[in-house]
């Protein structure tokens, strides 16, 4: 019997290698579970690369060809589904987040991706690395702008947002730049399309302090949490340790101010901005 096709580069590999993967294995007739011990990974982790929402190695792809007898099939095609515009540490991250129902995020430093304007973006992919040439940033923003663009559906992913104060009042780009940015995020929340929440800098310490995350659910995939640093990221999937990072967000939210106190505040700064005060 002829084996599967290779996958048509054009259309979406990722998608398409995943519907693949949950064919051969339904067709050998094991499960997630069993499939996942086979390659020393969760049955959860089997279930995100079917849906798509994992990036399949080229390790992993030749595992997946020994225990299907697949013939080759995902060596040769993991290739085309790991191609991505985005930087390596978050580019399965940027590509989960097309497939989420809901993303849950936390900021300590800056405004989120999916919330920045072409200008803020711009200063800080110029301070992220300022000998990049001209040309590369505005792909980089471009990028960026590209990601944003899930906002456009009037409903989904639901985006909820904690911001730390110190990224609202960090002048990124200039100040023209943070009152526009605050002024887009004040109009996205008044909208209804996010839900933004401003944890002050008088609330102290709490229980993010460590770095950055962002929890994202999907409909036919266990959730992932990415944790991310300084030209770093991972994605997590182990059920405790999502658990645990959605019980942190939880406390992150009981700490922040309430959606129209923090609204107050990003108009508040945006206008100070704007009219060149202090905040």
């Amino acid at each position: 019997m002829a084996g599967p096709k290779d996958l048509d580069p054009s259309s979406s590999p990722r998608a398409l290698l995943g519907a693949e993967l949950r064919h051969a294995r339904e067709k050998v007739g094991i499960s997630q579970e069993e499939l996942g011990q086979r390659l020393f990974v969760s049955g959860s982790f089997i279930g995100q690369l079917e849906a798509g929402t994992r990036r399949m190695q080229a390790e992993y792809a030749r595992m997946l060809d020994e225990a299907l007898r697949t013939g080759g099939f995902f060596t040769r095609n993991c290739k085309a589904a790991a191609k991505s515009k985005y930087q390596e540490h978050f580019a399965e991250a940027a590509e989960a987040e097309t497939h989420a129902t809901s993303i849950r995020q936390y900021t300590p430093l800056l405004i989120p991706g999916l919330l920045q304007t072409p200008a803020y973006a711009r200063a800080v992919n110029h301070a992220y690395d300022p000998t990049t040439p001209k040309e590369t940033i505005e792909q980089w923003v471009d990028n960026r702008m590209a990601r944003a663009r899930l906002l456009d559906h009037p409903t989904k992913p639901l985006l909820w947002v904690v911001l730390d104060e110190a990224a609202l009042r960090r002048e990124t780009g200039g100040r023209a730049v943070m009152a526009e940015a605050l002024r887009h995020i004040g109009g996205l929340a008044q909208q209804g399309r996010v839900i933004v929440q401003v944890l002050p800098l008088n609330a102290g310490a709490h229980t993010a302090m460590e770095g950055a995350l962002k929890l994202m659910d999907f409909e036919d995939a266990p959730p992932l949490v990415y944790l991310e640093g300084v030209r770093t990221g991972r994605l997590e999937d182990d059920p405790a340790t999502v658990t645990q990072l959605r019980f942190v967000f939880d406390l992150l939210v009981a700490s922040a101010l309430a959606q129209d106190k923090s609204l107050a505040l990003i108009k508040a700064l945006a206008e100070d901005y704007a009219h060149e005060e202090h905040p």
